[in-house]
């Protein structure tokens, strides 16, 4: 069942789209417009035709249906309330819920595999064994109203516990043939689960509103959670988002490239060329380009929190190498290393910065980072490996543990570069507190906040060669 707004549902469909926006999912006018034309060629009963259908329109990424489908569970519900044909609850003599009862209903269910009658036994073990008690509407005598707990409903429930039941019905004797039974009825059983906790989503959504729910149901796009922040999970996704991520960053340096085909005005040339119309400057001469690939020098923090940060940069940065004539990879604890063998092309990196600490000297005393003591063995044992025609790209928080930050080293190694830049992985506001010494070090070269990916693809982006 849809509810609509009293602006109707082209009103509802751009309040939807306001909601995937605010939520990372960069939908523009056309694709609004082709997600309204889908409305008038779908018969809107059928709630998954509608789903793909408004995907089809409004998506473009990969990735973006971990936030398209529990909006569209929020704002087209498969219900209202308890739904139009509530399903009736076993019940000790018209009183409370026998439990054991729509357990035996739901074992049925669960060995038939039937997901439509499974949906409707969520909805109604929600309503009868879900309810949380009751929230208050905020408004001083207004009555209050029921929560809803997930928790509540499959802790009553117990599903994992019936799968011995099921599996005793369903054995057909065969070892392979038992093994793929058990693994579809986990299956079954963790499908059910994400039933009641829609179900829940939904019923809690229509008392205190969709946006309070979508703040903490919707999960962060991939490109927008924070390195210092991120679960291993979260890690893992946005690992697999590099190489999209580097195809989208070359491909927007080659629009570049093309539209830098002239280089900067020549104005010598210009004036001897307007001698001959009177000084009017008919024909612009613009000096001639050299394009050329830069050497990159990648001096990375691996310690702590930062070293997820740092491991995303690196991966970015080798798909990113052919941009780059030569690049050579530091990496840094309490002193640098070299580790470039270890991100050369084709070499394996899953578990690559496990490889690093263990297999690179980092370590001098506590294992504690050390940014003036790693920006003076870097210059001491690698000092040339930094020139003209190089880039210096800096990884790190900038928190030095109150040890001494050694800016001339620093300032020493900017000066020899063609271009320089640090990126933080913290938020601006943290600069310079505590012991970090982030703002000393920005007086020294340019220092980019990249808490998420899509700040550090911008600012790659902006940094790559033209």
């Amino acid at each position: 069942m849809l509810t609509v707004p009293e602006h109707g549902l082209p009103g509802h469909l751009v309040d939807f789209v306001g909601a995937l926006r605010r939520h990372g999912v960069s939908v523009g006018p056309g694709e609004t417009v082709d997600a309204a034309r889908v409305l008038t060629a779908i018969d809107l009963t059928r709630r998954e035709h509608l789903r793909e259908g408004l995907a089809a329109a409004l998506l473009r990424r990969s990735g973006q249906r971990e936030v398209f489908d529990p909006l569209f569970d929020l704002y087209f519900p498969a219900a209202l309330g308890a739904g139009a044909r509530p399903v009736e609850v076993p019940r000790a003599d018209g009183g409370p819920v026998d439990v054991d009862a729509l357990r035996a209903v739901l074992a049925d269910l669960l060995r038939d595999g039937d997901p439509a009658a499974l949906a409707e036994l969520a909805r109604a073990a929600v309503d009868a064994l879900g309810r949380s008690g009751a929230a208050g509407t905020g408004v001083r005598g207004a009555a209050a109203q029921p929560g809803w707990s997930s928790y509540q409903a499959l802790r009553a429930l117990s599903p994992e516990t019936l799968l011995a039941q099921i599996l005793a019905d369903l054995q057909a004797g065969d070892d392979f043939a038992d093994e793929v039974l058990r693994r579809d009825v986990r299956e079954r059983i963790a499908a059910f689960r994400r039933m009641v906790t829609d179900e829940v989503r939904r019923r809690t959504a229509e008392i205190r509103g969709r946006e309070q729910v979508a703040r903490s149901a919707v999960p962060t796009p991939v490109e927008q959670v924070e390195f210092l922040s991120a679960h291993a999970e979260q890690l893992a996704g946005l690992r697999r988002t590099v190489h999209p991520l580097a195809r989208r960053l070359a491909s927007r340096l080659a629009v570049r490239r093309r539209h830098a085909k002239r280089g900067e005005l020549d104005m010598r040339r210009t004036l001897r060329r307007s001698m001959s119309t009177g000084g009017v400057p008919m024909r612009p001469a613009h000096r001639r380009r050299r394009p050329g690939r830069p050497e990159l020098v990648v001096l990375c923090d691996v310690s702590g929190s930062v070293a997820g940060f740092s491991h995303f940069t690196l991966l970015l940065v080798q798909a990113l190498r052919e941009q780059f004539s030569k690049v050579r990879v530091f990496a840094f604890v309490e002193r640098a290393d070299e580790v470039t063998h270890l991100f050369e092309p084709g070499a394996e990196l899953s578990g690559v910065m496990q490889r690093v600490l263990r297999e690179a000297d980092l370590v001098a005393f506590d294992g504690h980072s050390d940014y003036g003591g790693s920006f003076g063995s870097f210059a001491e044992h690698w000092g040339d490996a930094v020139g003209p025609r190089t880039s210096l790209l800096v990884l790190g928080d900038g928190r030095t543990n109150y040890r001494n930050p050694n800016l001339n080293v620093l300032k020493r190694l900017v000066g020899q570069v063609r271009h320089a830049h640090w990126l933080n992985p913290e938020p601006r506001r943290q600069w310079g507190s505590g012991d970090s010494a982030a703002l000393r070090y920005a007086d020294i070269l340019p220092m980019h906040e990249c808490r998420t990916a899509a700040q550090l693809a911008d600012v790659v982006e902006a940094l790559l060669p033209v």
